[in-house]
């Protein structure tokens, strides 16, 4: 979905340079390199972009639910681990880029999504999902929306990232995770306070062509993802006026569950094992928080979730 929004308005920026109004694209390339850093110092948001009334029918359509079951003190920072990824990380998008969810649940917290920085080089693109909330998934820019010496602040970061996608089946429970533990020491080194995010459903919106992993089709995959940077899953869903096919999700619920906090105190330079340690408390809470609720969204009780 991203991708094809992001392809109309690099079409429309080539129509630009092609037309008459090439001086409105020089204009534009000048803002670009000018703000070209705002993805990584907290973005644009657009209070007005994420109120839009058509946001209200993206979320009915599945429909998307936020749930919680904590409250998250707005005197601290946050890093929130969103899993899984699926094909359209619909309930990250639903729930922390559009109002009023979010909002009405945490008041005091300000959610950032953190993306991709591929997507924040396509022009106009780049503004649009800014002021939807969205920010950079950089270093530095985890940095900065961490550093609110106020509080306040919520990271929200699809750990699984782009690679994660190639596991979205119907009824997978697989996470990339093992290996991933940048958040983790973003986490100590800014004393943000980790919560484990699940999204129940998230998996559920398209079927995927079939690719287990040492198959010809999942080899080209994940060399296409190490050199592009997003992963290419082959999936389809439903049409307009016919449920047999098409690239329209499915209307499947989401139920986004927002677990307990993880207190994390500030380590500037954490080691190794420190590390590993909140890595391994975090694994726990996760699948705490799966185990908890996973019999009210329809998981069978004999499924648990597999860290790969």
């Amino acid at each position: 979905i991203l991708s094809l929004v992001a392809e109309f308005c690099c079409g429309f920026f080539v129509i630009l340079i092609l037309g008459n109004f090439w001086f409105l694209a020089v204009l534009y390339l000048l803002w670009l390199y000018l703000d070209w850093e705002t993805p990584c110092a907290g973005g644009r948001r657009s209070q007005w972009v994420r109120s839009w009334t058509v946001w209200k029918y993206f979320r009915e359509y599945f429909p998307i639910r936020l749930i919680k079951t904590s409250e998250l003190n707005p005197n601290h920072n946050y890093l929130l681990g969103f899993h899984p990824h699926g094909v359209l990380v619909a309930g990250a998008f639903g729930n922390f880029c559009t109002d009023p969810p979010f909002k009405n649940l945490f008041p005091g917290l300000t959610p950032y999504l953190h993306i991709m920085p591929i997507w924040f080089g396509c022009p106009f693109f780049r503004e649009y999902i800014m002021s939807a909330g969205m920010v950079s998934a950089s270093k530095e820019s985890v940095s900065y929306v961490l550093n609110n010496e106020g509080g306040g602040h919520a990271s929200v970061i699809v750990i699984g990232g782009a690679e994660e996608s190639l596991n979205a089946h119907p009824g997978s429970l697989t996470l990339n995770i093992l290996k991933r533990k940048g958040f983790i020491k973003m986490a100590l080194k800014h004393g943000a306070h980790l919560v484990p995010v699940f999204s129940f459903g998230e998996n559920e919106l398209f079927k995927q062509v079939a690719n287990p992993k040492g198959s010809w089709l999942r080899n080209v995959q994940e060399k296409l993802q190490k050199i592009m940077g997003f992963a290419l899953p082959l999936f389809h869903a439903r049409g307009v006026f016919q449920y047999s096919f098409g690239l329209i999700p499915y209307r499947q619920p989401i139920h986004t569950v927002v677990g307990s906090p993880i207190p994390v105190k500030q380590n500037l330079n954490p080691t190794t094992e420190e590390i590993d340690e909140l890595h391994a408390l975090y694994l726990q809470k996760l699948k705490n928080l799966f185990e908890e609720h996973k019999s009210n969204y329809g998981i069978p009780e004999h499924k648990s979730l597999i860290f790969e």
